[in-house]
């Protein structure tokens, strides 16, 4: 497993849309592995692949819970319900934050490092997390869809 770079602000790959996942193998379960190392490494609680510069459709999310790091592969939002208002940061933006409209609930359907065919229904900051990381799939980043005048830099701690 390594480590990957995340793009950041500015770079053009953010803006590309992300093909799906023809084959599962051992390459695209690799960048699985890589891109939760990755996302670990930056304290982040999802990352998709085009973030670390490969344009698949392709998602982690942690919430550091006993369930671990789940693995979205093609992932769709098949159902939304209700909104929450949330602060939301980026890694590919780091240190800033802003507040956004997510729904509230959301059912995603995708396939598993397996190829096997899964369904979350996610509530709060899980469904919060998958929206954010299937916008990233689509080029749209949460500036793009950020309440107007929330938008924060916040300055890094020293470590």
């Amino acid at each position: 497993m390594a480590v990957r770079t995340i793009r950041e602000e500015g770079d053009e790959i953010l803006r590309k849309k992300s093909r799906e996942v023809e084959v599962i193998d051992e390459k695209i379960k690799e960048l699985i592995e890589d891109m939760i190392e990755t996302m670990h490494k930056a304290n982040g609680v999802g990352l998709s692949a085009v973030q670390v510069g490969i344009l698949k459709r392709i998602v982690v999310i942690d919430l550091y819970d006993e369930k671990g790091p789940i693995r979205l592969i093609n992932p769709v939002i098949t159902k939304t319900k209700g909104e929450q208002e949330v602060e939301e940061g980026c890694l590919s933006f780091p240190n800033q934050y802003g507040k956004i409209i997510r729904p509230a609930e959301v059912t995603v359907e995708a396939l598993n490092e397996n190829g096997e065919k899964i369904k979350i229904k996610a509530k709060g900051l899980l469904a919060q997390a998958i929206s954010h990381e299937l916008d990233h799939l689509e080029g749209i980043l949460f500036v793009d869809n950020i309440i107007p005048g929330t938008l924060q830099y916040v300055e890094p701690e020293e470590k």
